[in-house]
C-alpha cells in the first residue's frame, strides 16, 4: 500500500447521504457501506474524526416554515445529528473497530462530553471519534462544526464526502457539461458561490490553512485511494 498522505483527518458526511435510496431516515446498507470505508482508512493507520449532519431526519433551516423558531429548530437538528452519530458508531463497531461518540450537548447516558484533549487522546489510541450535536450552538451548521473540530484536533485536512466527484462550476447532477476543478482556492470558492461548505466553515479553514478535499464518497475505495495520494476529488487550499 502507498504511504498515507494525511495522518489525521476530519471526515464530514451529510445526513442526507445516509438516506441512500430512501426519502427519509437511514438506509442500513448505506450505513454499513460508510462504516466499511471508514474502517479501511482506520486500518491503514489514519486517525479519523467524523462529523455527520442530520438533514435526513430534521433540518433546522426549514423549521421556520413549520412555525418553529430558528433556535429551537437548530437544537432539534443537533439532536438529529446524534441519532445519525449513534447509528454510525454502532455500524463502525460491528466492523470490529473501537470508537467514541462525543457530544457538544451534555447527554452523559449516551455520549461523552466534547473535551478537546480527550478527543485527541482517543485518536492517538486508535479510536474513531464521532463528534455529534454540531457546535452545540444554534446558527452554526455541521459544516462549521466539522471545520471547527478539525482545527481543534489539529487534523491535516477536512475530507467532505458527497455524491459527486468534486467541486464543479455548476451542479453536475443538473448540468452534464459542468466543469470539475482539480484544485481551487478558498477565495474562488467564495467568489463563485460554489457552496462547497458555508461561508463560516470556509473562512475558518482559510484562516487556519486547513485543506478541504471534496470527493465522491459513494464510490467504493475512493476514501482510501484519496488518502494514499491518488488524484481524487477537488483540493481547496490557499
Amino acid at each position: 500500500m502507498s504511504a498515507i498522505k494525511y495522518k489525521r483527518v476530519l471526515l464530514k458526511l451529510s445526513g442526507e447521504s445516509l438516506m441512500g435510496k430512501k426519502g427519509f431516515g437511514i438506509d442500513h446498507d448505506k450505513l454499513d457501506f460508510f462504516a466499511g470505508e471508514v474502517k479501511q482508512i482506520h486500518d491503514a493507520g489514519v486517525q479519523v474524526g467524523i462529523v455527520i449532519g442530520g438533514g435526513n431526519i430534521f433540518r433546522g433551516l426549514s423549521a421556520e416554515d413549520q412555525g418553529i423558531d430558528r433556535v429551537t429548530g437548530d437544537q432539534m437538528g443537533m439532536l438529529a445529528t446524534m441519532i445519525n452519530s449513534l447509528a454510525l458508531q454502532n455500524a463502525i463497531e460491528r466492523k470490529g473497530t473501537y470508537s467514541r461518540l462525543m457530544s457538544s450537548i451534555h447527554m452523559h447516558e449516551i455520549a461523552e462530553p466534547y473535551i478537546r484533549r480527550r478527543a485527541i487522546r482517543h485518536l492517538e489510541k486508535g479510536r474513531i471519534v464521532i463528534f455529534g450535536a454540531g457546535t452545540g450552538h444554534p446558527y452554526f451548521s455541521t459544516d462549521t462544526a466539522a471545520s471547527l473540530r478539525a482545527v481543534e484536533i489539529e487534523a491535516d485536512a477536512v475530507i467532505k464526502g458527497t455524491r459527486v466527484d468534486g467541486v464543479f462550476d455548476s451542479d453536475p447532477e443538473k448540468n452534464p457539461d459542468a466543469l470539475k476543478f482539480d484544485n481551487i482556492t478558498y477565495i474562488d470558492v467564495l467568489k463563485k458561490n460554489l457552496r462547497v461548505m458555508d461561508l463560516t466553515a470556509i473562512s475558518l479553514c482559510q484562516e487556519n490553512n486547513l485543506p478541504i478535499i471534496v470527493f465522491n464518497m459513494d464510490q467504493p475505495g475512493n476514501l482510501l485511494s484519496l488518502l494514499t495520494g491518488d488524484n481524487i476529488g477537488t483540493l481547496v487550499t490557499h
